[in-house]
């Protein structure tokens, strides 16, 4: 007989997939000017805030990483994999800088060049842990008071520093490392961890990173 708690966690996650698509959509329906459709879709936000707001779970069957130190997380990585989603859709040269903010979190700052407009895209967010602060994992805003999750399932340190990092669930997974040139055996053993915890790793998309647009 099923338990009823993961009866019930396995409703919240469902319900946090279809609250984080459904922001998805009320986001680009501001960024394209869809004015009309605003008013439609506030109150139904209204409804999903309380879902949205505690969207920060970590995929069944992973385990954040012990022993975090989030101090020497600070810094830039830089963005070498991921799984496809709307808001980096057509990015390169990715990169995401954290550091400390006087409230005790952290900013996060995003950017990505959009070769399609000519520009860079960026967006700054802020993130606190969701655990002890020894455990990778950590809660992560870029809209209000919408967080999703963000957990760091592996992290190595050589021969470069490079971490696996999950969303709430397997529809997100990112690859970052310090440089935008990693070894690639170290790039093909991380792939094979995601690979063995059920991630959509065929459908990973290798990000470019142009020497010419680093410094855009």
């Amino acid at each position: 007989m099923e338990n009823p708690c993961s009866a019930c966690a396995g409703i919240h996650r469902r319900l946090c997939w279809a609250a984080d698509d459904y922001l998805d959509y009320v986001m680009l329906s501001f960024r394209s000017g869809r004015t009309r459709q605003q008013g439609r879709l506030a109150p139904l936000l209204l409804v999903l805030l309380p879902l949205l707001t505690h969207c920060t779970g970590i995929p069944d069957g992973t385990q954040a990483v012990r022993n975090f130190d989030l101090d020497a997380y600070l810094g830039t990585w830089y963005e070498i994999a991921r799984l496809d989603h709307r808001f980096e859709r057509g990015l390169s040269n990715v990169s995401a800088t954290y550091s400390l903010r006087d409230d005790g979190g952290i900013k996060v700052v995003n950017r990505g060049y959009n070769a399609a407009d000519g520009e860079w895209n960026e967006a700054v967010g802020k993130a606190y842990p969701v655990d002890e602060p020894t455990v990778g994992r950590l809660k992560v805003s870029f809209f209000g008071p919408f967080y999703g999750g963000y957990n760091i399932i592996a992290l190595e340190q050589t021969p470069s520093e490079c971490a696996l990092v999950a969303g709430p669930n397997r529809s997100y997974l990112w690859l970052l490392c310090r440089t935008t040139t990693p070894d690639r055996a170290q790039i093909d053993a991380l792939v094979s961890t995601a690979r063995s915890l059920e991630f959509a790793v065929d459908e990973l998309i290798f990000v470019e990173h142009d020497s010419a647009q680093a410094g855009g």
